[in-house]
């Protein structure tokens, strides 16, 4: 009886996989030779030379001019990212500002508009059709950087499943379409943007995985990421890549329960830690107008100030010591208006921290509570998305990228 034989892999599958498996090498050395690459990945260094033309001639990697003598033999020539071509396009739509954003295929942020404004008072098609409006004039932007956007993300409040909002209490929206909305207001104000694909994912899910990949975590690749706006996000990353539980809601921190008796929340329930701990609670609690101006009274040591920042620390410590608890973090990295106060909001989190976090490793000293990077907003994410994508595959956004 004749034994069944495997397939044999498919040659146009194989080079597909080596093509991505060198421009990820360049890409995350940012400089290098074709020697260090056929080194890196375990390939020779003709089929690598083959590879690295390829993706030369798609607009994917560029060659410096310079060269680097870093190993035997002639000296190669520096190959890295191209700094124009294939990019991504990041856009965020929070409670009270839309930010659109272009970065390009070396990690860097190229174009970026943001309008601030009170989306609450407007409808989600309206704000979708701003965030379209704020969109197109970046592409155009981008255009005359020559960089091409491939794709687009979207990185919206509340919880996001397959391209809708299913619920955003601050804002108050209830399962609206997101992506279909805002993918028809971009193509009505910039028809060649019609074709550009689009995903979503949360807002804290896009800040936490900017965070990953450009932030100053160093080893870090597990953690709970916090971004303090008008409510309180969070997104949970383990081992490099996201928690997204069984629906794709994980990491809702900002509804969580820190007192059952507490203020009624927009999501129905009572003694959410945003009623404590969210921009809109601080600023009423403090009777501060602005962010900034909080920070001025509680360096001036306002009671007012400081006691309204210390309850709020109070409770993002109670409700961080049990996600601690119950997922074992690294480290909790705050984001959105929590780096600014982190002064006042720290020795009363910490405290909590200590108190209640079973394993003792999280005493102040551990230098566990993390402030979030300054360039790693959901736009950047959303941005960063799509090169990630470009990255594992480049060849299905080579048409895209003009190549």
């Amino acid at each position: 009886m004749n034994q069944p034989t495997e397939p044999k892999a498919d040659k146009s599958g194989v080079r597909r996989h080596n093509l991505s498996l060198v421009l990820r090498t360049v890409h995350d050395a940012g400089e290098t030779t074709r020697a260090a690459v056929a080194a890196r990945v375990g390939l020779t260094r003709p089929a690598v030379s083959s590879l690295v033309e390829q993706l030369l001639d798609l607009g994917f990697l560029v060659e410096s001019g310079k060269t680097f003598s870093g190993q035997a033999g002639r000296p190669g020539t520096v190959l890295k990212p191209a700094d124009t071509g294939p990019a991504g396009l990041g856009v965020e739509i929070n409670v009270d500002y839309v930010t659109a954003c272009v970065v390009d295929l070396t990690g860097t942020d190229r174009v970026r508009r943001t309008e601030r404004l009170d989306n609450r008072a407007a409808g989600a098609p309206e704000v979708l059709a701003r965030a379209a409006r704020l969109a197109a004039d970046v592409l155009d932007t981008a255009a005359g950087r020559h960089l091409a956007p491939v794709a687009a993300g979207l990185a919206l409040p509340g919880l996001v499943s397959a391209g809708a909002v299913r619920q955003a209490p601050n804002l108050g929206w209830y399962g609206v379409d997101a992506e279909r909305l805002f993918g028809e207001a971009l193509a009505a104000v910039r028809p060649g943007a019609a074709r550009l694909p689009l995903s979503s994912d949360n807002e804290a899910n896009m800040a936490a995985l900017a965070e990953l990949w450009f932030g100053t975590l160093g080893d870090v690749r597990t953690f709970l990421h916090l971004t303090g706006e008008i409510g309180v996000g969070g997104a949970i990353v383990v081992h490099g890549e996201l928690l997204r539980g069984a629906h794709g809601f994980a990491g809702e921190i900002g509804h969580l329960v820190v007192d059952a008796e507490g203020p009624l929340c927009r999501c129905g329930s009572r003694g959410c830690l945003e009623r404590y701990a969210g921009q809109s609670a601080l600023l009423d609690a403090a009777r501060a107008p602005g962010i900034p101006e909080l920070t001025d009274r509680a360096e001036a040591g306002e009671p007012r100030a400081l006691a309204a920042l210390a309850e709020a620390g109070r409770m993002l410590g109670r409700a961080l010591s049990g996600a601690v608890n119950l997922l074992d973090p690294e480290a909790v990295v705050l984001g959105g208006i929590y780096p600014r106060l982190m002064p006042w909001l720290v020795p009363a989190l910490a405290g909590e921290l200590s108190a209640r976090v079973v394993s003792g490793l999280w005493t102040p000293e551990a230098g566990r509570l993390r402030a979030a990077s300054a360039a790693t907003d959901a736009s950047r994410g959303a941005a960063a998305l799509v090169l990630h994508d470009v990255l594992a595959d480049p060849l299905a956004y080579a048409a895209a990228a003009g190549a």
